[in-house]
């Protein structure tokens, strides 16, 4: 990577610069070599800028004028190579002062491009890609995605697709829509349906209750790095209920902590949740985990789902350390989840409830040949038998049908 020099021209959102690039060089392009010609042009995909998140330091490295077209798949084939090598011929050299001729570093220790000045004459290594929809989203949302161009994914295909991917497709910006796919997939894909988002709230409230007692456990054993661990991935579970309580998909680790900051609970959150990552007396942590944890509560009820849950914490059974309980919440959405193919499934969720493998979640063929196991896991009441030493707090039972001593296990007693 490089790092911005003087000599870069001011910095530009790369959104503005793909709009730009589009409407002043590729369009008017297109209209006069390609009259007549379908297409959309959008930029989505990977990149800092699609997120919303780009600076001058994103210039470091493949940033800068760039976009996609999409063409019907026939289109595609037949006009696909000579589009490329036109606008390799006949893009302007720069838009908005910035190079659009790209250069790859060539290592493979460090496979980037870089903007470079374009050469004299041409032709510019531009970065106008063109494709046909179905295929690209089969290649970045795995081969059933091929079929969500027109139709709407199944609810097990859901759990299936990372956020992050979500947040590509449907993110960015879409300058022209002539083929009208693209604005419906876009649509189709902007948020989950109602039952599978119910699903994986529940999910997510699933893991809160199978940690939640363990941050008390460990400071009493006196481990308290162990406690900070565990109260850093409470945290993390609650930044990721906040977002899929206000309907936003959660990008990956970089932009994370950003993207919460948007959220419209972030500011009941946040504060609490610094608090309890910073905090090292126990007595602290717990008091602002617990005000973390009744700030959910108060925002589960608020979104209506299921019959108000009292918030307050609470002890955990008959021990000295307060909790919320979460597994009650778990339960209370599954009550509502009445689609064959995710009532009975265990409480898993979506990938990324349960992984964060950068390359497990770059693997689309992988994550749903994973997706399908956990579907075909024990969902009968296999806990250990009570809540004594043998609990280890991952139980697949679910709790919507758990007998007691099993939900009691399954939530962390040990």
């Amino acid at each position: 990577m490089t790092a911005p020099t003087p000599a870069d021209p001011p910095f530009v959102p790369g959104l503005d610069l793909a709009r730009a690039l589009y409407e002043e060089a590729v369009r008017p392009l297109l209209e006069r070599t390609h009259p007549g010609l379908r297409h959309a042009a959008a930029r989505i995909g990977p990149g800092s800028e699609v997120l919303g998140f780009d600076s001058a330091r994103s210039a470091d490295h493949d940033w800068g004028p760039r976009l996609q077209l999409f063409l019907d798949p026939a289109d595609a084939r037949r006009h696909g190579p000579a589009i490329r090598e036109l606008l390799a011929a006949r893009l302007p050299g720069h838009v908005r002062g910035w190079s659009t001729h790209y250069r790859a570093t060539g290592d493979p220790d460090n496979p980037v491009s870089h903007l470079a000045p374009p050469p004299a004459g041409g032709p510019v290594d531009h970065r106008v890609t063109v494709h046909d929809l179905p295929g690209w989203l089969a290649e970045r949302l795995g081969p059933p995605a091929a079929a969500w161009a027109d139709t709407d994914p199944g609810p097990v295909d859901w759990l299936a697709l990372p956020q992050q991917r979500l947040a590509e497709f449907t993110g960015g910006a879409l300058f022209h829509d002539g083929l009208g796919t693209l604005t419906a997939a876009r649509g189709r894909l902007r948020w989950y349906p109602d039952q599978v988002w119910r699903h994986l709230l529940a999910c997510q409230w699933q893991r809160i209750a199978q940690e939640e007692a363990f941050v008390g456990r460990c400071a009493e054993a006196g481990d308290g790095l162990g406690a900070a661990l565990l109260t850093a991935r409470l945290v993390r579970d609650l930044m990721r209920l906040a977002f899929l309580m206000g309907r936003r998909y959660a990008p990956y680790g970089k932009w994370f902590g950003s993207a919460f900051a948007r959220l419209d609970t972030a500011p009941a959150l946040a504060p609490a949740l610094r608090a309890a990552l910073a905090a090292t007396d126990p007595a602290a942590r717990e008091r602002h985990l617990c005000e973390a944890y009744e700030a959910a509560a108060r925002a589960h009820n608020a979104l209506g789902l299921t019959e108000p849950l009292d918030p307050a914490r609470r002890r955990y059974h008959d021990r000295p350390y307060l909790v919320l309980h979460a597994d009650r919440f778990a339960r209370a959405l599954q009550r509502t989840v009445t689609a064959p193919e995710l009532r009975d499934r265990p409480l898993t969720g979506a990938v990324d409830q349960w992984a964060d493998s950068t390359d497990l979640l770059g693997h689309p063929q992988a994550v749903r040949a994973a997706v399908g196991v956990l579907g075909r896991a024990p969902t009968g009441p296999t806990a250990p038998p009570g809540p004594g030493p043998g609990c280890t707090g991952h139980s697949p039972v679910r709790p919507s049908d758990a007998p007691p001593a099993a939900q009691r296990a399954g939530t962390g007693r040990e």
